[in-house]
């Protein structure tokens, strides 16, 4: 097995088809075949399944593909590092819940970089999304939260996919809501002042558990709850109707604007007001890039200038 059959799986894989594949691998069709039957019969399992509609990744296949991607990325980013190349665009790329700050921190490392020579990307995703595309090295570095509700499954996840989780600030929950929205004006907010008005929550997909959930009371019955896919969605509720999301109170108003306010969330009967950990999570023992330590460099000069407002 070499990292040529390896590139040459991965292509298939995201291309769906092989002459798709060889089109962009530069070489002939039978060729390409030839080489990943050698490859299936080295290992022996079926990658992909071949069909009329291309080519269809097997369970054995997609297990293969995983560990394939990662060790594939730790190569390339060796190159990288290593490589006096100036053909070669380097790669950095960034899994995060949907946090403004993690943007604000992704801009700022982006403008200290020359983008001709780097593909960036920001993924503001799922929850478990975060995990995997760390774990498969889709990206570097992920952005998540933790707290007493759902630590003790994120935590076994990521042990679980070899990844480590590095804390970067602690915060209480806050209510974040349009600033003309009735509950505005108020020192804190409990619930029960909350249920006249839709929850607004992101959607984790339907086979997800409520521990991937990003709002900080997983298993309370909103009485009004609606869902979305992003944060310009979620604003556009919030003033459509009088919507409010619970988050950590870290608002980057650069990037999001001065319409919007946080009013700390009061706590009533159970419903505590505890805190919740927001950090990273990188594959153990994996390099980190000369543009994830800026990243991460950014991200915490951010933060540490909030440490006096998390409270």
């Amino acid at each position: 097995m070499t990292l040529q059959q390896l590139r040459y799986a991965l292509t298939i894989s995201e291309a769906g088809s092989l002459n798709k594949a060889a089109e962009q691998l530069y070489m002939t069709q039978p060729s390409l075949s030839s080489a990943i039957h050698e490859l299936e019969n080295e290992l022996e399992i079926s990658i992909f399944h071949r069909t009329s509609r291309g080519m269809v990744t097997t369970t054995e296949g997609s297990e293969f593909l995983a560990y394939a991607r990662q060790l594939y990325e730790q190569y390339e980013l060796l190159i990288s590092r290593y490589s006096d190349s100036s053909l070669r665009k380097k790669k950095f790329s960034v899994s995060t819940q949907h946090y403004s700050f993690a943007v604000k921190a992704f801009v700022d490392t982006v403008k200290r970089f020359d983008s001709l020579q780097f593909d960036f990307s920001i993924q503001e995703t799922k929850t478990k999304d975060v995990i995997l595309d760390v774990a498969e090295l889709r990206s570097e570095i992920g952005i998540l939260y933790q707290n007493s509700y759902n630590t003790k499954v994120i935590t076994r996840l990521l042990k679980e996919k070899d990844l480590v989780f590095y804390p970067l600030i602690e915060c209480h929950a806050n209510v974040y809501l349009w600033k003309e929205h009735p509950l505005a004006g108020e020192e804190s907010i409990s619930i029960s002042q909350l249920e006249p008005y839709p929850c607004l929550l992101f959607e984790q997909g339907e086979e997800s558990s409520s521990y991937y959930s990003e709002e900080l009371l997983p298993d309370y019955e909103y009485p009004r709850r609606i869902k979305a896919n992003d944060r310009a969605s979620m604003i556009n509720l919030m003033v459509g109707l009088n919507g409010y999301t619970l988050c950590s109170g870290i608002v980057c108003e650069e990037l999001n604007g001065d319409d919007f306010v946080t009013v700390p969330f009061r706590e009533e009967d159970e419903y505590l007001n505890e805190n919740m950990t927001i950090g990273y999570i990188v594959k153990k023992q994996s390099l980190r890039s000369e543009v994830g330590e800026v990243y991460l460099e950014e991200l915490k000069k951010y933060l540490n200038q909030l440490q006096g407002v998390c409270y």
